[in-house]
């Protein structure tokens, strides 16, 4: 007589492992559609970026523009403005502003730039003889040093220059354009305490307080940063144009600008790239000219970082250089042009939020070099 019962127990189904394997395949294929939903997400997100990147960034300049005229805005709002009033009369200011600075510089600009392009080779070339004449080096001069002659900047004009429907297409583009980023600049300032009841209100009440506070923070920071950038870029270009004029080197006035946008806007490098070409222009016509140039950009330099920076930028983050350069180089390889301009700002408001809302510790290394307090009596 044999035993059957061994085997029976060994086919009998055991409920509890059954329910295990049923748990993990249904943990499995919910884990698979939130892996292939996260692919798919990662997948329209890069594809938006990278087709809304130039509307993305216009955006973000509306916004950097808008809250650097705020507290202006806000000036006319407390003695009695109306809000959309206030935007309109800054907009319209500097936009006479614009239209004046062209009406009275613009032709002389238009000029010398186009003379600046022009003579720019020959005065490479010229600077480099210079050089290997007098400190004896074995620079590449003439046509070995940059390709470039009347003969190929006509071929490059013919080749590139639109015809008149390409010029005028190109045209009424750079006008939508302006016209699309002034319209978001106006509804983002004019709007901007509406726009910030708004976006609080979708938030409980305990939260509503940190967007508020970030909100602030966004505000004074990047626009701050802004507005003292492009004050200390307007006294620098005045002051280098005033020079170069003085010690007669051509193409002063865009020259002049250069060197205030660039030294300005450009962290850490700039203050070198902006006074090397009104050097080389100098040195070109005069070599002792050059050795000017280069002596007052170093005496406005110091100057500037120890009278006029510290005054105009006292209200704004300090950043440190390094991060700036790197923020820079970051925000041209995601954005381009407009992630390097609008880079330094950003970092500016994340260094705000994180000093303002993190946390510090007192170093333990510190606290124990520390000589031992005396007992008390």
């Amino acid at each position: 007589m044999t035993d059957d019962s061994e085997p029976n127990a060994r086919q009998a189904p055991d409920p509890a492992a059954d329910a295990g394997t049923a748990t993990f395949r249904r943990w499995l294929r919910t884990a698979i559609i939130y892996v292939l939903l996260a692919v798919a997400g990662y997948q329209v997100l890069g594809w938006l970026l990278h087709n809304l990147r130039g509307f993305l960034g216009m955006l973000f300049l509306a916004w950097l523009f808008s809250v650097t005229i705020e507290p202006v805005v806000d000036w006319f709002e407390r003695r009695g403005w109306r809000r959309g009033a206030g935007t309109g009369l800054v907009l319209v200011s500097l936009l006479l502003f614009a239209i004046g600075f062209l009406a009275v510089f613009g032709a002389l600009l238009a000029e010398q730039l186009a003379q600046l392009l022009t003579a720019l080779p020959g005065a490479l070339s010229r600077l480099t003889e210079w050089s290997n004449r007098t400190f004896d080096t074995n620079f590449s001069t003439g046509e070995d040093l940059i390709k470039l002659t009347p003969d190929t900047i006509r071929e490059l004009a013919q080749r590139f220059t639109p015809g008149v429907l390409g010029v005028v297409s190109s045209l009424l583009g750079v006008v939508f354009q302006a016209m699309t980023l002034l319209l978001f600049v106006f509804y983002m300032s004019a709007q901007g305490p509406a726009l910030r009841r708004t976006i609080s209100s979708w938030f409980p009440a305990r939260q509503q307080q940190v967007i508020s506070t970030v909100w602030e923070i966004s505000v004074d920071k990047a626009g701050g940063y802004v507005v003292s950038r492009l004050i200390l870029a307007a006294v620098s270009a005045v002051a280098t144009g005033i020079f170069l004029m003085a010690i007669g080197v051509p193409y002063w006035l865009p020259l002049a600008i250069w060197t205030g946008v660039v030294s300005q806007f450009i962290p850490t490098l700039g203050t070198y790239l902006a006074i090397a070409l009104p050097a080389i222009i100098a040195a070109a016509a005069q070599p002792m000219d050059g050795v000017w140039v280069v002596v007052f950009g170093t005496a406005y330099q110091q100057v500037e970082n120890y009278l006029l920076h510290p005054r105009i930028t006292s209200k704004t983050v300090s950043i440190h250089p390094a991060v700036a350069f790197g923020s820079v180089i970051v925000g041209a390889s995601l954005f381009g042009a407009i992630g390097a301009l609008v880079s330094v700002p950003v970092v500016a408001v994340i260094q705000s939020l994180v000093e303002t809302y993190g946390r510090r510790y007192e170093l333990v290394h510190d606290r124990q070099a520390e000589p031992d307090a005396p007992a008390a009596e």
